[in-house]
């Protein structure tokens, strides 16, 4: 049988997503919880991968399994065995040429900001809590509006990882303000590693004043890494959904 989870998550006490060596990631805490039910080791994959503290809300993970059981008893089972700071919020039977990866046709971020000099103590590990002048919203609205689109993303990568060809579709950036909060949403069928977050630091040195909307557009023509601003913390970070086709 082969079944889709919608996983949601804090990150602060993980790696990542990614199952590493020596470190406690998302999928090898999912993946033991299903090696309790099903009697075997099972080996899910993510649409995503997600750093060390990024949070999720709609990551989703595929997987095969022997043991046939229904989606709602699976869900409910595999929570029991799951810390409180991982829950799968649905499962659902899937065709078996299905993968998490490999079937999504975008993937969507969330970055969460909250501008003022006292951020609200519930909000801790789940914004960036960036003090100081406020953005100049128009130009943060201009800056995502050069973003869009196909580009050379060298300059918003991180450097030790950055593939040989880092051209990349961002098929939407918005951003919109709620009081003190602004959330920035991206969606694009694929990004490099660190690359929504130093979008954001981006965005941030425009709207800020620091940096011209011409010196961001520079960026996006291939400038290194060094060129770019600062990659801003991952605890505003969240894997927001995954889009499908509808079959």
């Amino acid at each position: 049988m082969n079944y889709a989870l919608k996983v949601s998550y804090v990150g602060k006490n993980y790696s990542g997503w990614q199952v590493q060596p020596d470190a406690v990631s998302v999928q090898e805490v999912i993946e033991s919880a299903l090696e309790r039910i099903a009697g075997s080791p099972t080996r899910i994959t993510g649409a995503g991968r997600t750093d060390k503290g990024v949070n999720a809300w709609g990551q989703v993970a595929s997987f095969g399994m022997e043991k046939e059981i229904s989606p709602e008893k699976l869900r409910l089972a595999v929570n029991f065995y799951l810390p409180e700071d991982i829950r799968i919020m649905k499962a659902r039977l899937v065709p078996d040429d299905f993968n998490a990866r490999y079937s999504a046709k975008s993937r969507e971020y969330r970055y969460f900001i909250w501008n003022d000099w006292v951020c609200p103590p519930m909000l801790n590990n789940y914004v960036w809590w960036r003090k100081g002048k406020a953005w100049d919203m128009a130009l943060a609205r201009e800056a995502c509006n050069l973003i869009q689109g196909r580009h050379n993303f060298k300059a918003f990568c991180r450097s030790t990882e950055c593939p040989d060809d880092p051209f990349r579709t961002i098929d939407s950036l918005r951003i919109r303000k709620h009081g003190n909060l602004s959330i920035i949403s991206v969606r694009a069928q694929s990004f490099l590693t660190n690359m929504v977050r130093i979008i954001v630091g981006n965005i941030d040195r425009v709207a800020s004043g620091k940096m011209s909307l011409e010196w961001l557009e520079g960026l996006l023509s291939g400038s290194e890494r060094a060129e770019s601003a600062m990659t801003v913390p991952a605890c505003g970070l969240w894997f927001w959904k995954v889009n499908y086709p509808p079959a």
